[in-house]
């Protein structure tokens, strides 16, 4: 079937260079979006002359079917104008539905859906390869806004101006043409109209521009504060906080509405003196007409023709400067999402990276310096550590330390400043940052889910493991049997129940146990714990160390944790203080020297450290 081939011409999911920045520029980053579909743009631009030129004949056609009837003889008027009226025929009958049809299968079957889903799928997959520090510096809400709404906009910006600016500009040309040929004097009410009517534009058009852009921007922010505040309801709910983010939202919603009203008033101005110049127009052309006709110098066809090609120019102008403010609506639309989508990768891939190749799994801290942006507070300072290969390492000390920092930048979610980071004596800033990855599997403290079933979650760890493998790691979690009792909203039993945005329809002892099945699924070389078993009591603690002992055999592992008892049977403990190490030893060593460590551990209460915790390590502990 014809369109059904026609749908397939663009594939929303073709391959292209996912790295490479769009343009800060609006027709750059348009054009940026639309150059892979250039073609399928190419042949909408022709059959929509075709079918504007069709449309604009019509009047041709009127102008000597009218002046016809007022000559013709009525007996013979069939055979003597008998070639016109098959013409005319054919025209109306068979070539005018035949160009709207192609029109309409070019737009609807060939150009919109695909082009909008592939240009969201492209502004998704850069920013995807932002870096860590870029999501977390924003709304989640407002970022999915801008590469979700930058489709529509952006393929508006090229549709609109195919098919409604061409379509002015033919019919323009038709009036100017029809009245020059009969009387200058007929065309020039046209043509005055035109220079006003694109004065009028040129003065509309910027300020249409910046108040769409405004009215943008107050949206993204409304809808930032309502996804942060489903986002985060549980706190909401625990704070009885329901009156503030009312508030909040509501303030949102005044901004975005002031906006609006702002963006309206210019809209109201521009379409009261569009109507006064249209008026102006229809009466300066009938009067022309008239003193024509008197004067024998058009016939009642030509003026009826006439008339009806400026009342069709005047009901489109409205149309067209709506449109207009549609095109510079979107124009508002890409210059916010180009804020968000037009910035460079903050963690790039170097030159010609390598796979990483873990041979043992040694991992090596070289002088390394790092700090959050905060301009001397360094969190880490000329840090250097050997980890051997398939050795277990618990590193100690009070929150604001830097241990989740050195975890971090193990994995190179950021980049060190000063020293470097090797595995197996290759620096992880030389390989590709998802062969780093894929060697490294973590279960941190803050765990959380994706909105999927279990099982899609547990085989995060890797997709292509089997049902027989995901019970397996499940069970070695013991996740196995809360999982068997789980019912979600749908009626999803076991395996298959869905849990929630962040997975939020679990404990975070269970979230935690998924979190561990996960890891234990994917089976990486290296380990991070970082607090793996915070969310844990200590019977469920007790009775999933077994299998974290199997899960650490045989890798190399580097676990966090503030109750020192987790990590005390480490092959070797490290103390940290501001990102420097203080003493290391097995736990015993530490203990008997009376320093650091055996401070911590004489005023552990509970199992827990004291928190002294640092202003912006907060996070990433």
């Amino acid at each position: 079937m014809f369109l059904d081939w026609l749908e397939r011409r663009i594939d929303p999911f073709a391959s292209f260079d996912e790295t490479r920045m769009p343009p800060k520029s609006v027709t750059g980053f348009a054009w940026f979006y639309l150059r892979p579909i250039r073609g399928a743009l190419a042949a909408l631009f022709a059959i929509a002359v075709i079918a504007g030129t069709v449309e604009a004949s019509l009047y041709l056609v009127m102008r000597w079917f009218i002046d016809m009837l007022g000559s013709a003889d009525r007996a013979t008027v069939l055979s003597d104008h008998a070639t016109g009226i098959a013409i005319s025929l054919a025209l109306v009958a068979l070539v005018r539905p035949v160009s709207i049809w192609a029109h309409e299968a070019l737009s609807n079957q060939l150009v919109v859906p695909q082009s909008t889903n592939q240009i969201r799928w492209r502004a998704h997959l850069y920013t995807l390869g932002h870096s860590l520090s870029y999501f977390q510096a924003d709304f989640a809400g407002r970022l999915a806004n801008r590469v979700v709404q930058v489709g529509p906009a952006v393929r508006e910006l090229a549709v609109v101006f195919i098919d409604t600016l061409l379509y002015v500009a033919i019919y323009a040309v038709t009036a100017v043409g029809l009245f020059g040929s009969i009387s200058p004097w007929l065309a020039l009410p046209v043509v005055l109209w035109i220079l006003a009517y694109a004065a009028l534009t040129r003065w509309f058009v910027p300020r249409a521009r910046a108040r769409s852009h405004a009215t943008a921007d107050t949206r993204s922010v409304l809808i930032g504060r309502v996804v942060d505040s489903y986002t985060n309801i549980l706190t909401v709910k625990l704070f009885a906080r329901d009156r503030e983010e009312r508030a909040a939202v509501r303030d949102a919603v005044q901004t975005h509405t002031d906006a609006y009203l702002h963006q309206f008033r210019l809209v109201t101005a521009t379409t009261t003196l569009l109507g006064i110049l249209n008026s102006a127009l229809l009466i300066a052309t009938g009067w022309a007409c008239l003193a024509l006709w008197r004067q024998g110098g058009m016939t009642t066809g030509e003026a009826s023709a006439g008339l009806a090609l400026v009342l069709r120019l005047i009901a489109m102008s409205g149309w067209v400067m709506q449109t207009v403010r549609g095109v510079f609506e979107n124009v508002g639309v890409i210059q916010e999402s180009m804020q968000t989508i037009s910035r460079p990768h903050g963690l790039v891939d170097a030159p010609g990276a390598r796979e990483l190749a873990v041979t043992g799994g040694e991992i090596r801290y070289e002088q390394v310096g790092f700090h959050y942006g905060r301009g001397d507070a360094s969190i880490i300072e000329d840090f250097s550590l050997t980890i051997r290969a398939g050795e277990r390492v618990g590193l100690v000390g009070v929150s604001g330390a830097g241990k989740s920092t050195l975890a971090t930048l193990l994995l190179r979610l950021y980049d060190v400043e000063s020293g470097r980071i090797l595995i197996d004596g290759q620096d992880i800033a030389g390989v590709t940052q998802s062969s780093l990855r894929e060697a490294v599997a973590m279960v941190s403290q803050d765990t959380s889910l994706l909105h999927r079933s279990i099982r899609d979650n547990i085989a995060y760890g890797r997709p292509s493991a089997t049902d027989a493998e995901v019970d397996q790691a499940a069970r070695l979690a013991h996740a196995d049997k809360f999982i068997a009792d789980l019912v979600d909203h749908k009626g999803r039993r076991g395996y298959e129940a869905h849990v929630g945005e962040r997975g939020v329809k679990l404990s975070g002892g269970q979230r935690q146990r998924i979190a561990i099945s996960r890891v234990i699924l994917k089976d990486a070389p290296i380990l991070i714990l970082d607090e793996a078993t915070s969310a844990l009591d200590s019977q469920v603690e007790a009775a999933i160390q077994d299998s974290l002992d199997t899960l650490m055999a045989g890798k190399t592992v580097l676990a966090i944790a503030h109750r020192l008892s987790t990590i005390a049977a480490m092959d070797r403990l490290v103390v940290i203080e501001a990102g420097r190490i203080v003493e290391e030893g097995t736990h015993a060593q530490l203990v008997a020297q009376g320093g650091v460590y055996a401070g911590l551990w004489a005023r552990q209460s509970g199992g827990f450290l004291p928190d002294r915790t640092a202003p912006f390590e907060d996070a990433a502990e």
